[in-house]
């Protein structure tokens, strides 16, 4: 019983002392690296420009991305000159078939939303980029699109807006 301590006492010793070392950034649970000196961030409205457009789309992508900023990491949110932004567009917004039966009719299709984001830390212009972020799901085409495409859309948004959180503030 008491080696097991002895190796717990080891294991946490090693634990504190590796996350003491850790003094060029802020970490969090969240997996967020930012520094010190960024304190607040602005997402500009993400523009539709896909050549099918669905309506709420732009609204839902740039409040998703502003609540898990908000969420996630200690920055707050400032219109006029933020540590750090996010800007772009939504490129594509198109649903094709997938899964071609023997009769030539479609047994899934697939919904993919690609969006162009631009991302400035004028903190540190080295984590800048500028980068097309693709994502997508398939569904039954037995389905009717629209009674789905809601809750298609927030599963693609919530792995895009997971996508540029993770290149822009995760820096693992």
């Amino acid at each position: 019983m008491t080696y097991n301590l002895k190796i717990l006492k080891v294991i946490l010793l090693a634990i504190i002392t590796i996350t003491s070392s850790l003094n060029c950034g802020i970490y969090s649970f969240s997996g967020t690296s930012i520094t010190e000196d960024t304190k607040s961030f602005y997402v500009h409205y993400i523009k539709n420009t896909a050549n099918l457009i669905q309506p709420t789309l732009s609204n839902n992508f740039t409040e998703t991305l502003k609540t898990k900023c908000l969420n996630e990491t200690n920055l707050t949110w400032q219109e006029e000159n933020p540590d750090i932004s996010f800007s772009g567009t939504i490129k594509n917004y198109s649903i094709q078939p997938m899964s071609i039966q023997n009769n030539e009719t479609a047994a899934q299709n697939r919904l993919t939303i690609e969006v162009e984001i631009t991302y400035s830390n004028q903190i540190d212009n080295s984590q800048n980029f500028n980068q097309i972020f693709k994502q997508y799901t398939d569904f039954e085409s037995s389905q009717n699109f629209s009674n789905i495409e809601e809750e298609l859309n927030n599963i693609i948004i919530e792995n895009l807006i997971d996508d540029i959180f993770n290149k822009s503030l995760v820096n693992w």
